[in-house]
Parts: C-alpha cells; sequence; structure tokens
C-alpha cells in the first residue's frame, strides 16, 4: 500500500496540513483552546491530464498551495487575535492586491534585484559564465540573510517553532509512530520536502541554466529570469519529489540534499508540546477526511512549506 506524501504549512500560532483530499488549519485560541477548519481541495484542479504531466504537475501544484497557504495564514491570524470567523474568507481586492504584492516582492527580491546587481559589476567581470555565477551567489546570499533576518522577529520565531512541528509530526507519522506529543518531539524539525529547501534547490538550478547563456543586456538579462522561473519551479518540484522518495536508499542523494536540510535550521525552531498538540490536530482532521482503496492509497503531491 502507498502512502500519502502530507505537506503541510506554519501559520500564525498554528499549522496547515494537507492531504489529496482535503487541508486542515489548527490555530491556538487565546484562550488556550483550538479551532479547526477542515476543507476539501479542489478536484477539478487535479482532473486536467496536461497538468498532470512532470514540470506542469509542479506549477500547478505551488499555484494551488500558495492560494490555499494565503486563505490559511490570513484566518489563522484571525484567530490568533482573538477575531475568530466560521470559514477563511479570502476574496475581492484585498486577496488579489496581496497576492499580486507577494509576487511581485518574491520576484525582485529574490530573481530580478541579483541580476541587475550582477549587471552592474559586469564593468569589472567579463559578461558570461563568471557573471551569472556571480548572480547566483547574490542570490543565494539574499536568500540567506532574509531567512536569517526574518528568524530574528519574536513573531516569526513562533512561526518557526509551528514549522517545526509541522516538520516533526509529519516525520513522527511516516515512520509510523504515535501521534501524540510525547512521540513526536522525538523527530527531526527538518524534512525532505521542506519549501525551505524547495528554494535553495531553485537558486542551484537558476545557476545551472543561466550559465548557458551568453552575455546580455540588463532588459533581456531580466526578461530572461522571468521566462525561467515557472521552468526552474517545475524543474525543482520535480526533483523535491524524486530526492524525498529515494532519500533513504541513495547516500549520493542524501549528500545532495544535506544543503537543503541544512538550511531549514533557518526557518525551523524546536518547538514546545504546545505546538505539537496543534500540529498533530491538523494532521489528525487531514487523516480522517482521507478514504483510502483497500488496496491502494494514491500518493498526494504536497511539499512542506
Amino acid at each position: 500500500m502507498k502512502r500519502f506524501d502530507y505537506g503541510g504549512q506554519a501559520v500564525m500560532e498554528g499549522v496547515m496540513m494537507r492531504g489529496d483530499k482535503a487541508y486542515a488549519v489548527a490555530v491556538r485560541r487565546p484562550d488556550g483552546t483550538l479551532a479547526l477548519h477542515t476543507e476539501p481541495l479542489n478536484p477539478s484542479i487535479y482532473q486536467n491530464r496536461l497538468l498532470k504531466l512532470p514540470v506542469l504537475r509542479g506549477l500547478r501544484m505551488l499555484a494551488d498551495s500558495f492560494g490555499i497557504g494565503l486563505r490559511a495564514l490570513f484566518w489563522s491570524a484571525e484567530v490568533a487575535g482573538g477575531d475568530e470567523t466560521g470559514t477563511p474568507v479570502f476574496t475581492g481586492p484585498l486577496a488579489w492586491g496581496t497576492i499580486a504584492f507577494s509576487l511581485a516582492l518574491g520576484v525582485g527580491l529574490f530573481f530580478l534585484l541579483p541580476a541587475f546587481i550582477s549587471s552592474l559589476l559586469d564593468t569589472w567581470i567579463k559578461p558570461g559564465i563568471l557573471s551569472n555565477l556571480l548572480e547566483g551567489v547574490i542570490r543565494l546570499v539574499i536568500l540567506i540573510a532574509y531567512l536569517a533576518l526574518t528568524g530574528l522577529l519574536p513573531d516569526i520565531r513562533r512561526v518557526f517553532g509551528y514549522h517545526g512541528a509541522e516538520h516533526k509530526t509529519i516525520n513522527a507519522y511516516e515512520d509510523g509512530a504515535e501521534l501524540t506529543p510525547e512521540a513526536v518531539e522525538r523527530y527531526s524539525t527538518a524534512h525532505t520536502r521542506c519549501g525551505t529547501g524547495f528554494l535553495l534547490v531553485v537558486v542551484v538550478i537558476f545557476v545551472l541554466l543561466t550559465t548557458l547563456l551568453g552575455p546580455m543586456s540588463l532588459p533581456l538579462r531580466l526578461l530572461s529570469r522571468l521566462l525561467l522561473l515557472p521552468v526552474v519551479s517545475g524543474i525543482a518540484y520535480e526533483w523535491i519529489k524524486f530526492s524525498a522518495r529515494h532519500y533513504k536508499t541513495s547516500a549520493l542523494i542524501r549528500a545532495l540534499a544535506a544543503p537543503g536540510l541544512a538550511l531549514q535550521r533557518l526557518t525551523t525552531r524546536t518547538p514546545d508540546r504546545g505546538m505539537l498538540e496543534v500540529a498533530i490536530h491538523a494532521l489528525q482532521a487531514v487523516l480522517a477526511s482521507q478514504k483510502p482503496v483497500a488496496d491502494e492509497t494514491p500518493v498526494s503531491e504536497a511539499i512542506s512549506a
């Protein structure tokens, strides 16, 4: 029988867990009780045969996960702030404005800015492979600095604690352990399908692909990065799935995955048992929504944030 590859995301004072049929968000209220929201996934997104092809399926999953993640994050902020509503609401101009701003900030900061900075240095460095390699180094430095600096904020440290709880809970479930805080806390805060590792893979693949490009003017250089982004994201998704599947059986895969696991130290913290309780509650809600076939269970494509 195949196992589900569950994914999730830390939110404000809580955790979102996702299966292949539904997702669940568990959040700690100010009075200490738990709020839970479960919602089925949109099956039409996953029935398109074209979007089941390698690389394209990664773009489909990432786009859907982004929307679900924002809804869960906004709802968790309401619950944690004591202003709870029955259902996560994330529609209208505010929703689309937030999505547009988030995408623009991420693309601009991590992809266009490094290309712009490296182009300024082309006066001293011969444009071409060396310049593109420098761009990759700059992109990696910006990523690490961003993760390290945001982790200094108290509220983000709490979120990173829930991120650690999410990983510990999924690791425990995949190992067949009992889903109790006492059992789950023994597991690692690192996971092979983490979104942090995914970002590192994107950076590395960008370096590999851009080194094949020759010298370009700044406008063409920026345009090429925008055009490469969906391709690189789809390839990175396939690598994350492949490496997670073969991590335990291949020493080479473990070596290649090691930097991504190490980078997760910036985005996870050791959770307390209360955080583990929230993560377990969310995973159990997703497990309850699953209806596996007697002899085979389909594998989910979720990536942990």
